[in-house]
């Protein structure tokens, strides 16, 4: 049946095809660019490195709505979105590695797109991200799937979408491959037909994730030692900010064979090195989940993804208290970092994940 759907357009070529494949199957698309307000007028003169939210990218999506004749609208998500800077800012300071995406997903995109979506009387509401929504036998929740791309796929990022949303939700790219959502970007004249895509953090478009962390948290002195697993001092370093786990460039310390960081201790503000076999880690601890199956009351098989680009690793998986969990990896992975998600997967679906402690 025909629905009216609320669209997230970033400016870029997935959700712009987006937009045309909804329309094509006969929905009514409003187009809904989200503002954050960050403003980097310095950064986008001196780079083309922008991230996906800029005055650019707005221009961008008002004109491929006109162009496929839908109505487009910018909502300004200014005061959320300083939540998102403000955690991004914490955890490096506290020895994490954040995951800003994740955090934008759960907390802005698939939060206020409902409530939009819901003054307008929209039914659904969808993005340009590459995952796959498929029905269940028997159940009213379609499952959360990896997108038909395997290079692209995005569903570890989408973990914490609240699974009630999920009948209400539509990923019209994620069942074609990258090179197709270009050919189809071609094909109609859009004029993001050849844009890049956006690798990096949008509110960090230079991709200094240190200078910015120093910008935003107030003199705060996070310098110290770099140290080897055996606490031998060999260098020092200006701030903790300037590592995350499994880091192996930028530690300006010769030591005659690659050295990782393996440990960031932000109490000491310590940053601990070693050789790649110390980063083995056989187990981890999640908190925070968020389940978008039955919540698991049983320890479960499944693989586990601790990062965007990594592989999963098949492991068990057993339910803790106050929404915890705990990994225990059938081989050794290598850079788990507190901060990011450990997301867990059954074949091609997602069945939920939480924040690595």
């Amino acid at each position: 049946y025909m629905a009216r759907i609320v669209l997230a357009m970033s400016g870029g070529v997935d959700s712009s095809v987006a937009a045309w494949l909804l329309r094509r199957t006969g929905h009514e698309v409003l187009g809904l660019f989200m503002r954050h307000g960050q403003q980097f007028e310095a950064s986008e003169s001196a780079s083309h490195k922008q991230g996906c939210c800029s005055l650019a990218d707005a221009a961008d999506a008002r004109r491929v709505a006109e162009v496929l004749e839908i109505p487009f609208y910018v909502l300004n998500f200014e005061k959320e979105f300083d939540r998102i800077v403000d955690y991004f800012v914490e955890s490096y300071t506290a020895g994490r590695t954040p995951n800003p995406c994740i955090v934008c997903n759960s907390w802005l995109k698939f939060g206020k797109l409902f409530e939009y979506a819901d003054s307008v009387d929209a039914q659904f509401v969808a993005t340009g991200h590459y995952a796959q929504l498929v029905d269940v036998p028997d159940s009213t929740e379609p499952a959360l799937c990896r997108g038909q791309d395997d290079g692209k796929d995005q569903s570890y990022v989408l973990f914490g979408i609240q699974r009630r949303v999920l009948p209400r939700l539509k990923f019209p790219v994620g069942e074609y491959s990258k090179d197709q959502i270009r050919e189809f970007a071609a094909e109609l004249n859009l004029p993001v037909a050849e844009k890049r895509d956006s690798q990096e953090i949008c509110f960090v478009p230079d991709q200094d994730h240190a200078r910015f962390v120093r910008e935003h948290r107030d003199q705060l002195d996070t310098s110290g030692q770099i140290v080897t697993t055996d606490g031998t001092v060999v260098g020092r370093h200006d701030g903790i900010e300037r590592f995350t786990i499994g880091q192996r460039k930028g530690m300006k310390v010769a030591l005659g064979e690659p050295r990782y960081v393996i440990r960031i201790e932000p109490d000491t503000r310590r940053v601990v090195i070693g050789r790649r076999e110390e980063l083995a880690r056989v187990e981890l601890t999640g908190a925070e989940a968020n389940w978008l199956i039955a919540e698991p009351t049983a320890p479960f098989r499944c693989q586990v993804k601790i990062r965007y680009r990594s592989r999963a690793i098949d492991a068990t998986v057993t339910p803790l208290p106050e929404n915890r969990f705990h990994v225990q990896f059938d081989q050794p992975a290598h850079g788990v970092a507190p901060g990011q998600a450990a997301v867990c997967y059954e074949a091609n679906r997602v069945l939920g994940g939480g924040w690595i402690e």
